[in-house]
């Protein structure tokens, strides 16, 4: 049987990113070297990643990229950088003999199952954890800020980042972006597809550096003492890309109301097409309020932020109850068994937060919401599903494909009213194509599918090594990897991890956030016969 595909051509531009990614270790060398803290688990990166990106690379000299090796090359590159990711949690935790001990020998990163579960889930920006202690005791800030920069770089995607900069790349980048790109597609801001790649990372190195620099002025202005130089990068790091890593073990909760409102808006920004910013700074300012998906997207937000405000404000939102005149930290919750009202700003606060962390896939907490009610919990459970727009850095479904549905539902009810009539489902006045509408219904079932095979295969798995997790649970730990969301309820709370699960699992949840990120069928496609035979 011939090959279809040219894999040496795919895997020598896999080689080409890798070698590049040697750059970007830079910045946690520095941060590593301010603090006076070991280089090395960098400095082995950064080798193994330059032998392996220049061993790749000559497999192909002059590579010829087509829609199937685009497919190849995506799904591999996100896989190999995942895998590369990990060694300086692998190197940390081990250390290396005679050069220098381990910093934490008891590491949940020595496991290696654990190293890549945390690394997939940086470049994804999934933000599931399975670190039982976050705190400078038992990592380097190196370390910890390579974690934050891993979200970050996987946000508006490697490839596209690829595209934007790399020449090599720029012949076959529109194959290359459509695979990577987060929605139904990708639209070419300018002539030159490196030129829309160089603009959509514009845009989000932007707003990056904007959110450093509000969250940094609290601490110079003495509201929020605790948003240090280092929390402000770090937490910039992790908004924009809808990550969710924080140096913090209780995430935003650490940090003021006014960091908390600081946050929401790049939330937001960060599930917006990053194209309608594009229009925006060109003059087009009116696009971004007239698209049918923006506002659309807004309205789900606002919905469900009332309806979960609406369920704290009135007391039914809690398992427990704090005193009058008590604060209402989680530290509280866990000592009281009954309702707590909410006074009206941190109910709207809390509520907002939480609901664009969860839509937007970001998985920040601003409070643990395991000691809230089980309908506020079905809320933020309904909200995984939601997604931000396409074009976007956040996971899931997205919103423009729950639009669209509605929209056909519309019609099959005006139609079957009016079985002469011709009605297409528009969206923003443009006429979908047929063939468009049944990708958007593939996709949605084939995630809702997969959704629920994955749910029975970690139940039965945690049922096999007794770790007793509640259906709740194990829903919430699928929604979360397989949605890039991060956080789920229990025991992979916000203020949990997913340490306890087993290694099969470990390795299985993987799988889920790496074919999440990539949209299910650039990575499904792999595994067809169709695909490889000529």
């Amino acid at each position: 049987m011939r090959l279809r595909v040219d894999y040496r051509a795919s895997l020598s531009l896999v080689g080409t990113v890798l070698k590049y990614l040697v750059a970007p270790l830079a910045f946690p060398v520095f941060v590593a070297l301010i603090y006076g803290e070991t280089i090395i688990p960098f400095l082995v990166t950064m080798a193994v990643t330059a032998a392996l990106g220049f061993g790749l690379e000559r497999l192909r000299p002059d590579p010829d990229i087509r829609a199937r090796e685009g497919f190849l090359m995506v799904g591999v590159t996100w896989l190999a950088v995942a895998m590369v990711g990990a060694v300086p949690y692998l190197v940390e935790a081990h250390g290396v003999p005679l050069v220098f001990d381990p910093v934490h020998p008891e590491s949940t990163l020595a496991n290696p199952a654990n190293a890549l579960f945390e690394s997939m889930s940086g470049f994804t920006t999934t933000g599931a954890t399975v670190l039982g202690d976050i705190s400078f005791d038992s990592h380097t800030r190196g370390v910890m800020m390579w974690r934050q920069l891993s979200q970050w770089l996987g946000g508006m995607g490697i490839v596209v980042l690829a595209v934007a900069i790399l020449p090599e790349l720029s012949v076959g980048g529109a194959q290359l972006m459509d695979a990577e790109a987060p929605g139904p597609g990708i639209e070419k801001l300018t002539p030159r597809i490196a030129e829309t790649a160089r603009a959509l990372w514009g845009a989000y190195l932007g707003f990056t550096v904007l959110e450093i620099l509000l969250l940094y002025g609290l601490n110079l202005a003495g509201i929020d003492p605790a948003m240090t130089a280092y929390n402000a990068v770090a937490h910039g790091l992790t908004t924009m890309p809808t990550g969710g890593f924080s140096p913090e073990a209780r995430s935003i909760e650490a940090f003021s109301a006014a960091a908390q409102w600081i946050i929401i808006p790049f939330m937001v920004a960060a599930g917006t097409n990053f194209a309608l910013f594009w229009h925006a700074l060109t003059g087009d300012l009116d696009r971004l309020f007239e698209d049918t998906e923006f506002r659309f997207y807004l309205g789900v937000m606002a919905s469900l932020t009332a309806v979960l405000a609406g369920i704290l404000f009135v007391g039914a939102g809690f398992v427990g109850q704090v005193p009058a005149g008590e604060t209402y930290d989680a530290a509280y919750l866990a000592e009281y068994t009954d309702r707590v009202v909410m006074q009206f700003e941190p109910s709207v606060r809390q509520s907002a937060f939480q609901v664009v962390s969860i839509v937007t896939t970001t998985g920040y907490a601003s409070m643990d919401f395991n000691a809230w009610s089980a309908p506020a919990q079905y809320v933020l459970l309904f909200a995984m599903f939601v997604g931000g727009s396409a074009g976007s850095t956040g996971g899931a479904i997205k919103v423009v494909r729950w639009y669209v549905i509605l929209k056909s539902v519309r019609r099959e009810l005006f139609t079957t009213a009016h079985p002469d009539a011709v009605r297409p489902v528009r969206l923003g006045g443009r006429a979908l194509d047929e063939r468009a509408l049944r990708g958007i219904y593939a996709f949605t079932l084939l995630y809702l599918v997969l959704f629920f095979l994955s749910v029975g295969v970690l139940f039965l798995d945690a049922a096999r090594v007794d770790l007793g997790l509640s259906v709740l649970e194990t829903m919430s730990a699928t929604a979360a990897t397989l949605g890039n969301v991060g956080p789920g309820f229990g025991t992979v709370g916000p203020m949990g991890s997913y340490l306890p699960f087993s290694n099969a699992s470990m390795v299985f949840m993987t799988f889920l956030m790496w074919i999440g990120r990539l949209e299910i069928l650039p990575v499904l496609v792999l595994l067809t016969p169709e695909y490889w035979r000529r």
